[in-house]
């Protein structure tokens, strides 16, 4: 469990680092961004994903990892829109964002870690494209969600989708970082 951590949070740090780059370049513009249109932001990754899984080559330059990289970083957006429902700030300082995209990250860290007690650390013998069907299965299943205006009757709401579409990313990008994997 221990390599898992240091590779969960290696993983993290790369997300963290490029979406405080691109906040630095853009700010806060993301706080434009109804939970829908999130979830379709989401979706078009995965989807590219798929689609250059399944044809075993891609004609625009963004790897795989990048791909994934984005999926965490909607992910952590959403969950902070979330969060910030009933703030209408647009602007939002860095330091407040900062320590928001920590809580989430943090909690999710933590789904991880209680997830891996329980299932052994199965996402370690799964197919990265299992891995990134679960994620599009989970984006269909927020979808619905939103269809029905957040309501649910026995499922988990869009934070829980959001997290798990998170750790299944992080996992993809551990397992694309072993020796010997090549992402595409």
């Amino acid at each position: 469990m221990l390599n898992t951590l240091t590779e969960y949070d290696t993983a993290i740090n790369t997300c963290a680092s490029l979406f405080f780059k691109k906040m630095s370049d853009y700010g806060t513009a993301w706080r434009n961004l109804r939970p829908t249109s999130i979830t379709d932001q989401i979706f078009i990754k995965a989807q590219r994903i798929k689609s250059i899984e399944e044809k075993g080559f891609q004609k625009v330059a963004d790897d795989i990892k990048s791909e994934y990289i984005g999926i965490v970083n909607y992910c952590i957006i959403g969950l902070m829109q979330l969060e910030l429902f009933n703030d209408q700030r647009m602007d939002i300082p860095p330091l407040e964002i900062e320590t928001l995209y920590k809580k989430q990250t943090q909690k999710t860290r933590q789904l991880m870690l209680d997830k891996n007690h329980d299932y052994g650390e199965a996402w370690r013998d799964m197919r990265i494209s299992s891995l990134t069907d679960l994620i599009l299965m989970k984006i269909f299943r927020v979808k619905q969600i939103e269809d029905n205006k957040g309501k649910t009757t026995v499922s988990e709401g869009i934070d829980a989708n959001y997290m798990d579409m998170l750790n299944y990313s992080v996992f993809a990008l551990i397992k694309l970082s072993a020796p010997g994997i090549a992402a595409m």
